[in-house]
C-alpha cells in the first residue's frame, strides 16, 4: 500500500515538475522573442517555434520517465515488442501527416524560406498576411482583416508563395493608369509623376550618380494601347508592403482628382441600346 501511495506521489510529481518546467520555459522565450522582436538585428523565428516545441518536449520526457518507473508498463511494453511490426506500421500510417507536418516544420526552421513577422502571400489560394507563429504542426498567418489563417506546414511547405520581406522590405509598387486616345499623355504622366512624388511615403532611391544625371524619380512606361484606353503604368518604391498599398490607394484617388481638373479623360466602355417594333428603331447611344 505504502508502495503504491509512494508511486502515485512520484507520478504526480512528475507530472506537476512537467507543467511547471513547461510553463517557465514558455515565458522565458516569450520574454527573449518579445526582446528579440524588438531588435532589428535577430530573427526571433527560431525562439518562437522552441516556445511551441518546448512544452510537446517536456511532456514527452516526462511519459517515457514515467514509463520507465512503471513495472506493469515495462512489462506491457515488452508484450508490445513483439507486435512492434505491426504496431510501428499502424503507427507510421496514422501519424503520417503529423510527421510530416513536424518535418516540413523543422526544414522551414532550417532553410528559412520565411520568418516570423514576414509578410507572405500564398499564390495558390491568394491569401496574404503576417506569419505570427511556425509550431511543430502548423503556421498561423495573420491576414490584413485581423483573422488568423492556420496552415499544415507540409502544405505551405509545397506552395509558391511570395515573400515581401525575405531580402529587404522595400516595394516596387506598380500602378497603372488607362486614358483616352484623345488625351495628352504626356500631361498625364506629369499629372502622375507628381502626385507620386509629394505623396509621403514615397521613396527616392536614386544614388547620387544617377541624379546628377537627371535620371526620373518616377519611371513611367506605356504599357499598352488597349480597345478603350492608352494604359500607363508607373513603378513607385517604398519601405514597405503596407506603405505601398497606402501609396496606391491615395495616388490612384488624387490621380482621379487631377485628370477631372485638367481634362485628362479616364474612358469607360459605351453601350447602344436598340429598340426594336413594327414602326420603327430607336438607337440610344
Amino acid at each position: 500500500m505504502e508502495n503504491k501511495i509512494l508511486y502515485w506521489g512520484i507520478v504526480a510529481g512528475i507530472i506537476v515538475v512537467a507543467y511547471i518546467l513547461s510553463l517557465v520555459a514558455r515565458k522565458i522565450l516569450a520574454r527573449i522573442i518579445k526582446r528579440k522582436s524588438e531588435s532589428l538585428k535577430e530573427d526571433p523565428t527560431k525562439f518562437v517555434f522552441l516556445k511551441n516545441s518546448v512544452s510537446f518536449i517536456i511532456y514527452s520526457i516526462a511519459l517515457i520517465v514515467i514509463f520507465l518507473i512503471t513495472p506493469s508498463l515495462n512489462d506491457i511494453g515488452k508484450g508490445l515488442f513483439a507486435g512492434a511490426g505491426i504496431i510501428a506500421a499502424t503507427i507510421g500510417f496514422a501519424s503520417q501527416k503529423a510527421f510530416s507536418n513536424i518535418l516540413s516544420g523543422i526544414f522551414i526552421l532550417i532553410f528559412k524560406p520565411f520568418s516570423v513577422q514576414d509578410t507572405i502571400e500564398l499564390k495558390a489560394d491568394v491569401l496574404k498576411g503576417v506569419v505570427e507563429e511556425i509550431t511543430l504542426r502548423h503556421t498561423v498567418i495573420r491576414d490584413y482583416e485581423n483573422r488568423r489563417i492556420i496552415i499544415p506546414n507540409s502544405l505551405i511547405g509545397e506552395t509558391i508563395l511570395v515573400n515581401s520581406s525575405i531580402v529587404e522590405e522595400k516595394i516596387n509598387k506598380h500602378i497603372e493608369f488607362g486614358i483616352s486616345y484623345d488625351s495628352d499623355i504626356d500631361l498625364a504622366k506629369s499629372i502622375i509623376q507628381d502626385e507620386i512624388i509629394k505623396h509621403p511615403l514615397f521613396v527616392d532611391i536614386r544614388e547620387p550618380k544617377e541624379k546628377k544625371k537627371k535620371k526620373p524619380e518616377i519611371v513611367m512606361r506605356v504599357v499598352a494601347l488597349s480597345d478603350f484606353s492608352v494604359n500607363i503604368k508607373a513603378y513607385a518604391w517604398t519601405n514597405s508592403n503596407d506603405d505601398a498599398f497606402v501609396l496606391h490607394c491615395d495616388v490612384l484617388e488624387s490621380v482621379k482628382k487631377r485628370f477631372d481638373k485638367e481634362g485628362v479623360e479616364i474612358p469607360f466602355p459605351y453601350r447602344t441600346i436598340v429598340f426594336k417594333n413594327d414602326k420603327k428603331e430607336q438607337v440610344i447611344p
